[in-house]
């Protein structure tokens, strides 16, 4: 309800009708379109998260059990591989919205291919229903990731107050799904099956889809345009690229180049070359300043130690899947019902829980401290040696033969420190740091450090065993933790590299 009064013009401007708000309505202060995205974004993670918390075990798990029986660390490793190339398509997601279809359309697009990926996995058996499923989540979560907050951003005026307040609720939709996808379809998948979880994944998406039809035609018409549209001469010049681009992947598959063991080293292969053609192309550029210049090269320690974090971070979806598998006591004493195993995919829902309780602190810790907060490379530093300190909370448990649940919740705990240290002060850097003539490259350089580390973190995976698990986890961590201190002991020449962005 709007409860301004709308012959005062302050009130009127910043919740009344106006071209950021055609339905003039408002949601706990903000614009009434933000409900709508906030409702969509929270199916959508519910949906992935829901699915990426059972498809490791679902791979692994043996044809008896109802999976596919593929060799664990295979397994991992594809799901570190599919978790990177989020990021990439992520990319695609930008080019198609800025030229071809606009951001409110290609995030519709991208919802029904999630939708549909999930149903491919809920309903076609076999190796067939995984590949097309995470072909089409994959490309549609890349494609949504990349226009969802372009949509937040288009309720705002510039010098509108609430845009970070809004953003805040917008990020609370994501972790809220976050939160309950693997809780429900890791109970659903343990009582009574993989392909009723993936279906459960699929509803979560359509019912965010329906609600986003509904109310679609509230948001700004901004968003319905193509930025900057590509002439209708070049299009079938870059059809035919995409053609050739899909024969090229068909015949490496079919060749046995490309294969599920591979995978997530060519997608660390392609993140990095990636990475590297995009800070020579804007290093080299002539549309940059100095100051713009010394900013990029300012972002390649951040682009390393993001990296670097990333690829320790995302493995709570491939090697902290196998050890809550196999290494924690997930017993579970229930009143009235006696012992209940916790199913695996549990664990996976710690963190988005801790950042619902610590995201508020942090932003009044760090607006309490004003100017006093730490730079951005010293924060980048405490959460790569927090990520680093949280892999070696691994270490007192080797010897125990049924590690307590709550140990990984603490350590899950540290880690989601150095991610709220990290990862929100990175993505809104990638956007200060941007040179004026290229803002969509800085962003598109910090999704291939999420990528990269993704990808990375699937890789890794393969030397993971019980066997190694001490010096797994130790060499990691310890690793990490000298990174941190690296990028602690550059942060001045970083931060004066930055050139006034803190």
């Amino acid at each position: 309800m709007n409860d301004s009064d709308p012959s005062d013009p302050v009130a009127t401007d910043v919740v009344g009708t106006d071209e950021h708000n055609p339905s003039g309505r408002t949601f706990m202060g903000q614009p009434g379109p933000l409900a709508n995205l906030f409702s969509v974004e929270l199916w959508e993670r519910f949906s992935f998260y829901g699915m990426q918390g059972i498809l490791a075990i679902y791979m692994y798990f043996k044809t008896t059990q109802g999976g596919l029986g593929i060799d664990p660390t295979v397994a991992a490793s594809i799901v570190g591989a599919y978790g990177g190339s989020v990021y990439v398509f992520c990319i695609l997601g930008a080019l198609v919205s800025d030229r071809l279809l606009g951001p409110e359309r290609t995030l519709f697009a991208s919802a029904v291919m999630i939708m549909l990926g999930h149903i491919s996995l809920a309903l076609l058996p076999g190796v067939p229903g995984l590949v097309t499923g995470l072909l089409l989540v994959g490309i549609g979560s890349g494609g949504l990731k990349a226009t969802a907050a372009t949509l937040v951003g288009s309720l705002y005026d510039l010098h509108d107050t609430r845009r970070d307040a809004g953003f805040s609720i917008y990020y609370m939709g994501v972790n809220i799904g976050g939160l309950l996808g693997p809780l429900i379809t890791g109970f659903a998948q343990k009582e009574w099956g993989f392909h009723l979880g993936f279906g459960l994944a699929a509803i979560g998406m359509a019912i965010g889809l329906a609600q986003y039809l509904l109310t679609r035609h509230n948001l700004p018409t901004t968003v319905h345009t193509v930025p900057d549209p590509l002439p209708r001469a070049q299009r079938p010049l870059w059809a035919g690229i995409a053609v050739v681009v899909v024969l090229v992947v068909l015949i490496l598959v079919l060749s046995g180049v490309i294969t599920p063991d591979n995978l997530a080293n060519i997608m660390v292969g392609l993140s990095l070359v990636g990475a590297i053609a995009l800070f020579a192309f804007l290093l080299r550029s002539r549309k940059i300043s100095a100051d713009e210049r010394s900013r990029v090269v300012a972002f390649i320690p951040l682009f390393i130690g993001t990296t670097a974090f990333f690829a320790l971070f995302q493995q709570q979806f491939t090697v902290i899947t196998l050890y809550s598998d196999n290494r924690l006591d997930r017993a579970l004493q229930l009143p009235f019902l006696g012992e209940w195993e916790m199913p695996i995919p549990w664990v996976q829902s710690f963190n988005p829980f801790f950042i619902i309780v610590l995201a508020p602190l942090f932003a009044a810790l760090w607006t309490k401290l004003g100017t006093r907060q730490p730079g951005t490379p010293v924060k980048f530093a405490i959460g790569i040696m927090l990520m680093g300190s949280a892999f070696l909370l691994f270490l007192p448990m080797v010897p125990v033969a049924s590690v307590p649940v709550l140990w990984v919740a603490m350590i899950m705990l540290v880690a989601t420190l150095g991610e709220l240290s990290l990862s929100p002060v990175g993505l809104s850097l990638a956007t200060k740091l941007a040179p004026a003539a290229f803002p969509v490259m800085m962003m598109a350089l910090y999704n291939l450090s999420v990528a990269l580390g993704t990808s990375l973190s699937g890789s890794l995976a393969q030397f993971y065993s019980a066997e190694t698990e001490g010096t797994y986890f130790g060499v990691l961590g310890a690793v990490t933790i000298v990174i941190g201190l690296i990028m602690l002991a550059v942060a001045k020449p970083v931060g004066k590299g930055m050139r006034g962005i803190r």
